[in-house]
């Protein structure tokens, strides 16, 4: 099998379940208990936060764990928009790009149906990148909070997220970016970047699923989503699960680590195999920026075919890919990312995703632009 759905889920790395395995087992204390291993368990959470301090070039107040990418972006749209508003009523207005992740959309429509939110969509180019210039007349006097992703998740364009942020700091909005699929890829400092929150998943970096961290700048004020014992600061509370933050920490330390020359080697093998690919099948088109794009994502539309067919024809070659995100599995209707670009939706609709780890390999992607090119060409002849 030829794994290239990473966008989705990565494999747990072994380092990171060697770091986070006494906590799963012997060292299982609850980090706000007042002994032995409760001691243990919040030292170990510490150590996981001083981890993260030290990628993120933030402080320790500034980084609350969380359950995953879903939550720290419904934490950082819904807490800063409902925190800003409290304080000043006039402040009710959200800004979101057109191809962000459903956590994050359906987080700004949550706001507009139940605390009357207006809800600004700042449109992209053909690429899928978001103009400065598009980005400032979204702004008004009365937004709360606008958010941005930093790379997507279904074609991988970049966004120019330090530019972003400082026009919106001009102004005096926080600015917050899912960094979810750019993280292990690309610079994740704060203080360079300028964003007043940012969020991260583990199960994208070689961590499990179901632990997440959020980035939220020391003066931002945030409302809490989940309330109780008052854990990470009282803005998250719930017995923190200490073994997940440990993998998180570990996993992102990993990646960033090796960030450039892994970043350089895989846009290499992907540029090849998005070559390969668009010489071998007549018809396909690379969606996306072709050059401000996650290195390691190549998405194409293969006009005249199913997509669903073509990933079903790829499996049976061993060849594991996606449509586009998995958080939209079982839908028939058009990518909205794809239609944002510009993209008809009848074309959309055959649209397959190919995202690598750092694992990935050239003969990996070799054979799989091979087996790309035969099973375009039996879904095509056999008019699925």
């Amino acid at each position: 099998m030829i794994f290239l759905d990473a966008a989705a889920t990565t494999p747990v790395r072994r380092e990171v379940l060697d770091a986070m395995w006494p906590y799963l087992t012997g060292q299982f204390g609850n980090p706000s208990s007042h002994h032995t291993l409760g001691e243990a368990a919040a030292t170990a959470l510490a150590d996981a936060r001083r981890t993260v301090v030290a990628v993120l070039g933030c402080r320790a107040g500034e980084v609350i764990f969380t359950a995953g990418g879903t939550e720290a972006d419904n934490l950082a749209v819904k807490g800063i928009a409902l925190a800003r508003q409290a304080a000043n009523p006039q402040l009710n207005r959200v800004v979101i790009s057109a191809v962000e992740h459903p956590a994050v959309e359906e987080s700004a429509r949550y706001l507009e149906r139940f605390h009357g939110f207006a809800v600004d969509v700042v449109p992209v180019d053909g690429t899928g990148r978001v103009t400065p210039e598009a980005f400032r007349a979204a702004l008004r006097p009365e937004t709360a909070v606008a958010s941005v992703m930093y790379a997507n998740n279904e074609v991988g364009t970049v966004q120019p997220i330090a530019e972003l942020a400082a026009l919106a700091r001009e102004l005096g909005i926080p600015f917050h970016t899912d960094a979810v699929q750019a993280a292990g890829w690309h610079m994740l400092d704060t203080k360079a970047l300028g964003v007043d929150a940012m969020s991260i998943s583990g199960h994208k970096l070689g961590a499990p699923k179901g632990c997440g961290v959020l980035f939220v700048r020391g003066r931002t004020k945030l409302e809490p989503l989940i309330h109780g014992g008052g854990q990470e600061r009282g803005r998250r509370s719930g017995t923190e699960n200490v073994a997940g933050a440990v993998g998180l920490a570990t996993a992102l330390a990993l990646a960033q680590s090796r960030q450039e020359d892994e970043r350089r080697r895989v846009a290499a093998l992907r540029d090849t195999f998005i070559h390969a690919v668009l010489t071998a099948v007549p018809g396909a088109v690379l969606t996306g920026h072709p050059v401000e794009r996650l290195p390691s994502v190549a998405s194409f539309c293969f006009p005249g075919t199913s997509g669903e067919s073509v990933l079903l024809e790829l499996e049976r070659q061993g060849v594991i890919c996606s449509s586009g995100s998995a958080c939209a599995a079982g839908s028939d209707a058009p990518s909205p990312v794809l239609t944002a670009l510009g993209i008809p939706a009848e074309v959309a609709q055959t649209a397959v995703r190919f995202s690598f780890d750092s694992a990935v390999t050239g003969a990996d992607l070799a054979a799989a632009a091979a087996a790309v090119e035969a099973a375009v060409g039996r879904v095509r002849a056999l008019g699925a």
